[in-house]
């Protein structure tokens, strides 16, 4: 890992996904999660106040990112929820199948090299009739910023820690065999549009 991506990339990351309208999104998801969470790319834990302690067993926090790692340290120790933070990437989820009542993704999928292998991984820890609670940006549904989002997203990723501008969370939570119950899509306000189109909701897999 450079010296960019452990000391000065957390830092952009942390700043970029803290805003006040990503903040409110979170609000919004977050606390429908229940039982046993996975949280994938937990980051410095931005998403801690949201959890519900009368409804939340225990949080895992998945982050592969020894810098975010530091940066959520003092957040974990004063969580209102039981958190073990686990040093993995999305892709090798270390817990066991059907083991997961909720998988939370806010903002993170974005950056995950092998999405499709993270979002199996989700899959399979998941109990079933398990929920992934979702808040994602990705492609814009109209042409012109779509457009601007594939000519930017070569560099965008290499200054964004690998953030890819045009996938569709939807479509991807699909493939991996998650059945879409609820759906919000819209720009963030006060957000650049190539970056700020979200896709928000639930997703089961199936019982």
């Amino acid at each position: 890992m450079s010296f960019y991506e452990d000391h000065i990339l957390p830092h952009v990351v942390t700043a970029a996904c803290g805003c006040g309208q990503i903040m409110k999104k979170r609000s919004q998801i977050v606390p429908e999660a229940s039982g046993a969470v996975l949280e994938v790319g937990f980051g410095a834990g931005p998403n801690l106040q949201f959890y519900d302690p009368a409804k939340v067993t225990k949080l895992y926090a998945l982050e592969p990112s020894a810098g975010m790692r530091r940066k959520a340290a003092s957040a974990v120790a004063s969580a209102p929820v039981a958190v073990e933070v686990l040093d993995a990437p999305g892709e090798a989820v270390p817990l066991d199948s059907a083991s997961i009542d909720s998988v939370v993704l806010t903002f993170t999928a974005c950056t995950i090299p092998d999405v499709q292998a993270a979002l199996s991984e989700a899959v399979r820890v998941l109990k079933p009739g398990g929920q992934v609670l979702f808040a994602e940006h990705g492609a814009s549904p109209d042409a012109g910023i779509a457009r601007w989002q594939g000519r930017i997203e070569p560099v965008w990723k290499v200054l964004a820690g690998g953030c890819h501008l045009t996938r569709r969370p939807d479509a991807l939570l699909e493939e991996a065999g998650l059945t879409i119950e609820r759906m919000e899509t819209g720009y963030i306000p006060r957000t650049p549009k190539i970056a700020g189109f979200v896709y928000a909701g639930r997703a089961l897999r199936p019982a």
